[in-house]
């Protein structure tokens, strides 16, 4: 296969082929060998892939970092990736040397020098860049961290946020609940979908089926007669996007 000269460091357009079995740069092949699957180049410069050997990662040359063959591997974030292996799930490094000695059932990826995992008792929390718990505590769920504040779900269903050490931020309980976005997140309670600030404490008192983060200070809902709304922070109705599709709505403005 003759193939055009490639810079190597270009990787971040490389984009994977329609086939899903190698990448391309601007519609061209950028390397010889074909792969069962393969997944997006991430930083420093890498790949995951698999191919009857098993799963590893690839530089942009198309060739295997490690010696080493896994049932899965996934991106690397913060420098880390995650792999599965026969014993279980862990991380390694760009040089594809493991990170830490202990396995888990299931590892999330690296955001903000935490990542989720669950073990084989089947609890959720967050573990460092070394491998050792963030905290004490142990939790149904757990998400990603953005900007220091991750969603924890307890036993009983109900979520909160903490911190990167694993302290309650506001220690108030909701059905569902999303991270913090400009200041808001997506909270759920027994009347419906609303926002609160950093403080737990709901925007408004409306409550809708749905709602969306807030983009640059407005946010689209859905009402539970089916009719969408753009909403501002305060709760207040900007513009009606689509009317009520049924007769009733339950949506009660302040």
């Amino acid at each position: 296969m003759n193939l055009p000269s490639i810079n190597s460091e270009n990787w971040p357009q490389f984009t994977i082929a329609p086939e899903g079995t190698h990448h391309l740069y601007q519609g061209n092949p950028v390397y010889a060998p074909r792969f069962t699957s393969v997944l997006a180049f991430h930083a420093p410069g890498l790949a995951p892939v698999q191919d009857a050997t098993g799963a590893y990662h690839i530089n942009p040359n198309g060739e295997p970092i490690y010696p080493q063959r896994y049932q899965r591997t996934f991106g690397f974030y913060q420098g880390k990736a995650t792999v599965k292996s026969q014993s279980g799930w862990f991380h390694i490094s760009t040089t594809g040397d493991r990170l830490y000695d202990r396995a888990f059932a299931w590892c999330g990826n690296f955001q903000e020098h935490r990542c989720v995992v669950r073990d084989f008792n089947g609890e959720h929390f967050h573990i460092k860049d070394n491998g050792s718990p963030a905290y004490t505590e142990r939790y149904a769920y757990v998400g990603d961290f953005r900007d220091g504040f991750a969603v924890v779900q307890a036993p009983d269903g109900l979520h909160t946020h903490i911190n990167y050490t694993g302290k309650l931020i506001h220690n108030r309980w909701f059905l569902d609940l999303d991270v913090f976005h400009k200041g808001y997140a997506r909270s759920r309670d027994e009347r419906g979908w609303f926002h609160i600030n950093c403080q737990g404490l709901a925007a408004y008192q409306c409550r809708f089926a749905a709602v969306e983060p807030f983009y640059n200070g407005q946010s689209r809902v859905e009402n539970f007669d089916g009719s969408l709304w753009l909403i501002d922070e305060t709760g207040k109705l900007i513009t009606q996007l689509r009317s009520p599709r049924q007769d009733k709505s339950r949506c009660f403005l302040s």
